[in-house]
């Protein structure tokens, strides 16, 4: 059975941004993938996770601190779905530090799962509505500006480091409660999407 790591943050773990709860597995994309696909799924989302910087939280929720000691080299797939929180205010990221971010990620992923496929998936881009809801101090308009020219920057890295790449904002838009977290019905469609890449690799 093929092992798959899907890691990132709260849009991998499942916030409901209606209510700040999590949806059930049979909701979020991850364990609709695993229902659909039969492979072992192994779920590595976390709320508020950077990527790329160190999250005053903590090593859980900081990306690459954490990520190593969940690889390993029987691993098939690893997903990377992360970076939106890396584009909050008090973190400053330019977009050259998100590039190196993730290829960083790529470099950590390869070391310790050399033999795993690497799908990077460009996160949410963020909208108006983010600054309705409870985030609306975590980000602003050069937040909003960063996060629609980072799936490009995904893309290119993607290519370059010869990764397959999604771009979820082709897939699904963000919740208007928040501008930040997809629907369930986004969920459903991005679930179908990884299951189609991973049905080619």
């Amino acid at each position: 059975m093929k092992k798959i790591l899907c890691f990132g943050d709260s849009n991998t773990y499942g916030y409901i941004p209606s209510s700040g709860k999590r949806y059930d597995k049979s909701t979020r994309w991850t364990g609709i993938l695993s229902d659909i696909s039969g492979f072992e799924i192994i779920e590595a989302g976390c709320n508020n996770r950077t990527g790329f910087v160190d999250n005053p939280a903590g090593i859980m929720q900081t990306g690459y601190k954490i990520l190593p000691e969940l690889l390993h080299s029987q691993l098939d797939v690893v997903i990377l779905s992360i970076g939106i929180n890396d584009l909050q205010i008090f973190y400053n990221q330019s977009m050259d530090d998100i590039k190196f971010g993730l290829e960083n990620l790529i470099q950590i992923t390869r070391a310790k799962s050399p033999q795993a496929h690497i799908i990077i998936a460009a996160p949410p881009q963020l909208n108006d509505n983010i600054f309705n809801g409870h985030f609306c101090t975590m980000f602003d308009r050069g937040s909003i500006a960063k996060s629609i020219l980072i799936s490009g920057v995904y893309k290119n890295i993607a290519r370059e480091q010869n990764c397959h790449f999604i771009d979820l904002n082709e897939i699904a838009t963000v919740s208007e409660k928040d501008g930040l977290h997809f629907t369930a019905e986004g969920h459903r469609k991005i679930a179908d999407a990884f299951w189609e890449t991973l049905q080619k690799l």
